[in-house]
């Protein structure tokens, strides 16, 4: 009998291990002084708390990623930029507003590779001005060209009320509401679209 328990409980400790998502939390923003890391901690503090998941922070500015196409650039950082998204099986963008849009090392980073993203799921946490939404809408048509699902529900946080003087984040307690909804939706999105990856 304890044989067989001991068999079982570690083939059932097994398979729940084969099959634990992991949710790789994005910081879309490279530039000095910016605020994605605090909002990217936060994240994944909120995340870790439900324990339905592996999340795991990825700062774009920690591999060498040149302008795509650009002669003579330095891209060694492209082979772990691809390893890192490839174990991945869904994503948390952590989006700023430059200029209407999402900043020009996110959209790089995207750039960089095509089928490590196919076939995830991902949401996303932006913030400016107004939230961050015209950002927002623009990475979506982005996701969907590289066959990303992007859930609905979308944190959206200002920097009026949800940052002090613009630069230490301080977040409405109703938007730790809001992450929890988006998360509701990437893992089971994540867990369907992982098995048509196989």
């Amino acid at each position: 009998m304890g044989f067989f328990s001991t068999f079982f409980g570690t083939k059932q400790e097994e398979e729940m291990t084969m099959t634990t998502l992991n949710i790789g939390i994005i910081l879309g923003s490279t530039r000095e002084g910016r605020v994605s890391p605090q909002v990217g901690a936060w994240v994944k503090d909120l995340a870790d708390q439900r324990g339905d998941a592996n999340y795991t922070v990825i700062d774009i500015a920690d591999y060498t990623l040149p302008l795509l196409g650009e002669s003579g650039g330095d891209v060694s950082g492209v082979p772990a930029w691809s390893e890192i998204i490839a174990k991945q099986d869904g994503f948390v963008f952590i989006v700023q507003e430059y200029n209407h849009s999402i900043s020009a090392a996110l959209k790089n980073a995207l750039d960089y590779l095509r089928v490590e993203w196919n076939n995830k799921a991902a949401g996303i946490v932006s913030y400016g001005s107004v939230g961050g939404a015209r950002a927002a809408e623009h990475l979506r048509g982005i996701l969907s060209e590289l066959s990303i699902a992007h859930v609905r529900v979308h944190p959206a946080l200002s920097l009026f009320t949800d940052f002090e003087n613009g630069k230490d984040f301080k977040p409405a307690a109703v938007q730790a509401a809001s992450v929890e909804q988006m998360l509701d939706q990437v893992i089971p999105w994540s867990t369907a679209l992982k098995t048509i990856r196989k």
